[in-house]
């Protein structure tokens, strides 16, 4: 078996040809060794290899006699991207990372503490210098120095004493096909809608349910709070083609589970089907479509067995996206900060609510269920809570008619913090945002979130 570079085109190609049907199975790993688009905490890798059926820990800080695999397509310069393959390595304390996309491919290694460059050919020379390459990261090789290691039990350690608001991490419950779609809008920015999304997802997931993100926003701010926006420049934008645009595009294609890629932001996983700025420019492109509005419908009914609920954030407006996202889904929360802004926006909320319950009398869809406005964003002045707020939800009910959620989310640093969360790699940051949960677990805004959580899953006839 040989290999010939000319026949990668691109970087699927270079996945497929080189690695998955050459490299791999001339290095001796069947397909039980080894995991395409593997998630290990915020890191996503496009292949790691092991020796063995077990999935190594990525927490335990001994070194792992595994490979990780990182192509690229033919046309990318692979220098621009060894720093985050150091990063990958270094962070997991996996031994050896390839690189390498068909024409130019390289092994590193850590020694010392440091990653070095061990080998490197042209593509065309892969496999005469197959051997030497099995000498390094074969697996009759790598299986054989893992056995070298031996990893003395680790010390018993006390129990650490119980958080305040301990979060309990529950298993998925089995789904029972009655998915709830619950959409986050008001017409106004700024009210902490992405904030919502995100927390009450992770809120939702760690009491065993499971959970879908869809984000119709342009502005992709929830794309960015669940992990998924890890590249530093265009070139390296996996989203721009496989996008919720693309969902609503195609008929035949571009499903959910197609799209949906999970998020970093927290653990148990969340799919999230992310967004794309383009989306502003494509609107144009769907606007006079007339399946556009009701795509979404279909696509969650083709999973509706695999979710317990669909979060679905919409942008600030009244444009078309806002429409799909109200269209398809059962409920809907309206956070506001209250503010006379916000609030004179409920006017617009309550006349977009009523046309699109029009629209949905005739494709014969219940009206939405309003489960309320949720006070978000809110100043922690106890002279404020105790007589401005409560004149504020006042008003909400009375003026506008609106129900208002009972839990309220407070403004705190640590909320605005775990979103904006990064690590440093050398001069490079690398965003890592977190749901407070998996920020700060036992905060005054992770209670908040919990108890919003438990509100919403009463609210929709789930148990919590």
């Amino acid at each position: 078996m040989s290999f010939n570079p000319d026949l990668c085109r691109n970087e699927s190609e270079v996945e497929s040809k080189l690695i998955v049907q050459y490299l791999l199975p001339t290095l001796g790993y069947d397909p039980t060794k080894w995991h395409q688009e593997v998630a290990l905490g915020n890191i996503r890798l496009d292949f790691l290899v092991i020796t063995s059926q077990i999935f190594p820990n990525a927490n335990d800080p001994s070194q792992k006699f595994c490979v990780v695999i990182e192509a690229k397509s033919p046309t990318k310069n692979l220098d621009a991207h060894v720093l985050r393959l150091r990063h990958y390595l270094t962070k997991l304390r996996v031994v050896y990372g390839v690189l390498t996309n068909g024409k130019d491919f390289r092994i590193y290694e850590i020694a010392n503490n440091e990653v070095k460059l061990t080998f490197r050919c042209q593509g065309a020379e892969i496999a005469d210098k197959i051997e030497i390459i099995k000498d390094i990261i074969g697996r009759d090789k790598l299986s054989g120095l893992g056995k070298k290691i031996i990893t003395p039990p680790p010390t018993p350690q006390p129990d650490p004493p119980p958080s305040p608001n301990p979060v309990i991490v529950l298993p998925p419950e089995p789904t029972t096909g009655n998915m709830k779609t619950i959409a986050i809008y008001h017409n106004k920015g700024g009210v902490g809608k992405t904030t919502t999304v995100v927390n009450l997802a992770a809120a939702l997931s760690k009491k065993g349910k499971r959970v879908l993100v869809i984000d119709l926003d342009s502005q992709a701010n929830t794309t960015y709070a669940t992990g998924l926006m890890k590249f530093q420049d265009e070139d390296d934008d996996t989203l721009k083609d496989n996008n919720i645009y693309h969902v609503i595009l195609n008929l035949n294609s571009h499903g959910i589970s197609d799209v949906a890629r999970k998020g970093s932001f927290t653990s148990p996983d969340v799919d999230v089907v992310p967004a794309h700025i383009s989306l502003i420019w494509e609107e144009s492109f769907l606007q006079d479509k007339t399946f556009a509005q009701t795509r979404l419908v279909k696509k969650l009914d083709e999973v509706k067995d695999l979710y317990d609920v669909v979060l679905i954030d919409t942008p600030p407006s009244l444009n078309l996206y806002a429409k799909i996202a109200l269209i398809a889904c059962d409920y809907l929360i309206i956070p506001s900060d209250l503010k006379p802004f916000a609030n004179e926006g409920l006017k617009n909320v309550k006349n977009f609510i009523e046309e699109i319950n029009e629209f949905r009398t005739v494709i014969s869809r219940n009206p939405i269920d309003i489960l309320g406005v949720l006070p978000s964003k809110i100043l922690t002045i106890a002279s404020y809570v105790k007589a401005t707020l409560v004149k504020q939800e006042k008003v909400v009910t009375d003026r506008y008619g609106l129900p208002v959620l009972e839990t309220r989310i407070f403004q705190r640093e640590d909320l605005a913090r775990s979103i904006d969360n990064f690590e440093m790699f050398g001069d490079m940051q690398i965003p890592d945002p977190k749901s407070i949960f998996d920020f700060k677990p036992d905060s005054m805004s992770a209670a908040e979130f919990e108890e919003l959580s438990n509100e919403i899953l009463t609210k929709i006839g789930l148990k919590s």
